[in-house]
């Protein structure tokens, strides 16, 4: 029997993480929760939280770490069922945050997946994409930021056990391979342990 897998999927921006969620929550029957989908979602609810999205976004500000947790909290108190998250968290300070909500939840992490791609095919694929506001100074500049303040979430999960690294290069097919194998490896150990 497959256990009710919890993961965040992790990478630079252009590594595939959106695709790679979209084809895994399929896969393995898990809900996908990408940042950005659930901010929208919730602004499109008129709840309370999506007018105070809303009211953020509108100002041009950021939103949160609070308001993406409550968010985040919202959907998976009614998601007793596997996920993955995709977009969250972004610092060591939303993985502090996550590990103390999903504990209050009774839904612990079992995996953090990080997508591996090299910079300069990242910055290839990025601008591949034809993006007025991406000239390569603007996309080396965001792979900066990642590498400063996303990247030592890796630390994070890696002392925890949690952490799995995926090869990102290749076709869509064989990275989706790739996540699959990973996640039956680490489903297989943590069996073992227990």
């Amino acid at each position: 029997m497959r256990m009710r897998e919890r993961v965040v999927v992790l990478g630079p921006p252009g590594a595939g993480k959106g695709t790679q969620c979209k084809l895994l929550s399929a896969a393995r029957g898990l809900l996908h929760l990408s940042t950005g989908d659930l901010l929208r979602a919730e602004v499109a609810t008129a709840s309370t939280l999506g007018e105070q999205v809303k009211a953020v976004l509108n100002r041009g500000d950021l939103v949160s770490d609070d308001l993406v947790l409550a968010i985040v909290r919202n959907r998976l108190s009614m998601h007793q069922e596997g996920w993955l998250l995709d977009g969250f968290p972004r610092n060591s300070s939303q993985a502090a945050m996550l590990d103390d909500l999903l504990a209050d939840l009774g839904q612990p992490l079992q995996v953090a997946l990080q997508l591996q791609v090299p910079e300069e095919e990242l910055v290839a694929r990025l601008l591949s994409r034809g993006r007025s506001d991406d000239s390569e100074a603007v996309v080396r500049k965001r792979l900066q930021i990642y590498g400063q303040q996303t990247e030592p979430i890796n630390a994070h999960y890696q002392g925890r056990g949690l952490l799995k690294c995926v090869d990102g290069l290749g076709s869509i097919e064989e990275v989706a391979t790739r996540i699959c194998n990973s996640l039956e490896e680490h489903q297989h150990s943590q069996e073992t342990i227990c």
